[in-house]
């Protein structure tokens, strides 16, 4: 049976419902991006060097530490978000799709949580 117009066609395939909400928080988590990258590049350069004990002394402390644990929540969320994009356009087969998008995730989750504890680790002085 033949649908009898256009409308009729698509009717049943859904709607991206949730695709601007997507599409908002990548963007949102680009420039959240870009100020916290330019917060850290300028830090950095207001250093007097860059030797391993002038960095982990910068660390130790509350701003900066924090500044560090944003930029690494950000940016892997920035990243997953970006990349579940890739899976979803170009992975058709469901099963393949759930498998890369649960990997995805574990890595995003594993990357970010290790992230976190090494910021924690220069944080509290524990090397």
């Amino acid at each position: 049976m033949e649908k009898a117009t256009a409308l009729g066609a698509v009717r049943g395939l859904g709607s991206a419902k949730q695709g601007a909400h997507h599409w908002l928080r990548q963007r949102l988590t680009a420039v959240g991006n870009l100020f916290i990258g330019g917060w850290f590049v300028a830090s950095l350069l207001l250093l007097p060097n860059t030797n391993f004990i002038t960095l982990r002394d910068w660390a130790s402390h509350a701003v900066p530490a924090c500044g560090l644990a944003l930029l690494v929540v950000c940016g892997f969320w920035h990243a997953r978000l970006g990349v579940q994009v890739m899976i979803e356009d170009y992975i058709h087969d469901a099963g393949s799709k759930f498998a890369c998008l649960a990997a995805l995730n574990l890595a995003a989750v594993g990357g970010a949580m290790f992230g976190l504890v090494m910021v924690a680790r220069l944080a509290f002085g524990g090397m």
